[in-house]
């Protein structure tokens, strides 16, 4: 049994091992790519100005080459340099070499242009900021194609699950998983439908009481989130008769979307971060209820070190922070670029 697995083992090594004893026989690639130069210009001058480096080290990679071969390559007197029979040997399969070194990295680098960009972030932001600006970002880049994974939950980086994040940093501290890149931050607004100020039936804080509050879910781990308990309390600072919870109706929701969605049909008054509803604020479908705002988070583009499609994943970071203020011209939105959009707010 033993020597069967032992002949079996050496069979199956015995391709790598060829390869290694293959490659063992080649000279570096360096001294190659010297003697390709040398042989195309016959001259030490010019091919040390092709490969950017000086004669001198042109020359003793030559005779490295011709130490490894144990034959002359070029012939150096009388000038110009001419090649030997073995150096005339050699230069096809050199140059035939190099050119399928250029030809298949080319279609590798050509193909890596072509993979998509694998873009994580929230389910929210995905939806409300990024999706809708997708657009502008295929007109720039039409080869470098994006797959957006919307998930609240951390995608590691490092482990290859994602090439490039925008973080939304709950913790209040930048993310430590890779380079991060300030994107924006946000700020919550008590947000309703403009039928419900213009019906007068809420004028002040203290006519919140029996009114619908429309709840999205926050993780125990994010740090002071911007909830309708924490704004009651700052309005108490503000203003006077403000109600309680228990005067007020809820709904809930543990998507973020849905809750927005509900406030947009009108069933109720939410909280929302001036970003995720940044348009429905310039088209007037959403106003600010009260001028009162509780601190938001900041966003964060984050990509890992060293990534070997950092050209591509940097020309969307750059594209992200060029977009982050635009408007939608496609929803009809006018907005001043530079400025998050927001109308004018009740403040009695």
């Amino acid at each position: 049994m033993d020597v069967k697995a032992n002949a079996k083992n050496s069979a199956e090594d015995e391709p790598f091992s060829s390869t290694v004893l293959f490659m063992e026989k080649l000279p570096p690639l360096i001294e190659l790519r010297a003697f390709d130069a040398v042989a195309r210009h016959l001259s030490f001058k010019k091919a040390a100005a092709e490969l950017g480096v000086t004669p001198t080290a042109i020359s003793h990679q030559i005779r490295l080459l011709e130490r490894y071969c144990g034959r002359s390559l070029f012939r150096r007197r009388p000038r110009p340099i001419s090649l030997t029979d073995a150096g005339e040997w050699l230069f096809p399969a050199v140059r035939k070499g190099l050119e399928a070194f250029a030809t298949a990295i080319s279609a590798v680098k050509r193909a890596s242009e072509q993979q998509l960009l694998r873009v994580t972030t929230t389910n929210a932001f995905a939806s409300r900021w990024l999706v809708p600006r997708l657009p502008a970002w295929r007109k720039l880049h039409p080869t470098a194609p994006l797959e957006v994974i919307g998930t609240d939950s951390v995608v590691d980086l490092r482990a290859g699950d994602s090439d490039v994040a925008i973080r939304y940093a709950t913790n209040r501290t930048a993310p430590q998983d890779g380079i991060a890149e300030d994107l924006l931050s946000d700020t919550f607004w008590p947000i309703c439908s403009p039928e419900l100020l213009s019906s007068g039936r809420v004028k002040r804080p203290a006519d919140l009481k029996g009114h619908v509050l429309i709840h999205s879910y926050w993780s125990p781990t994010d740090l002071d989130p911007p909830t309708w308990q924490s704004w009651l309390a700052q309005a108490r600072r503000k203003w006077r008769r403000v109600p309680t919870l228990k005067d007020m109706q809820h709904l809930s929701f543990r998507e973020e979307l849905h809750a927005i969605e509900a406030v947009i049909a009108g069933q109720g008054i939410g909280i929302f971060s001036d970003v995720l509803v940044a348009h429905e604020l310039v088209a007037g479908t959403l106003v600010k209820a009260f001028d009162l705002h509780l601190p938001g988070y900041h966003f964060y583009v984050v990509r890992r070190c060293g990534h070997p499609r950092e050209k591509t994943i940097r020309a969307f970071s750059n594209w992200a922070q060029s977009v982050k203020y635009d408007p939608l011209p496609h929803r009809g939105a006018v907005a001043a670029k530079g400025t998050l959009p927001g109308l004018g707010t009740n403040t009695s």
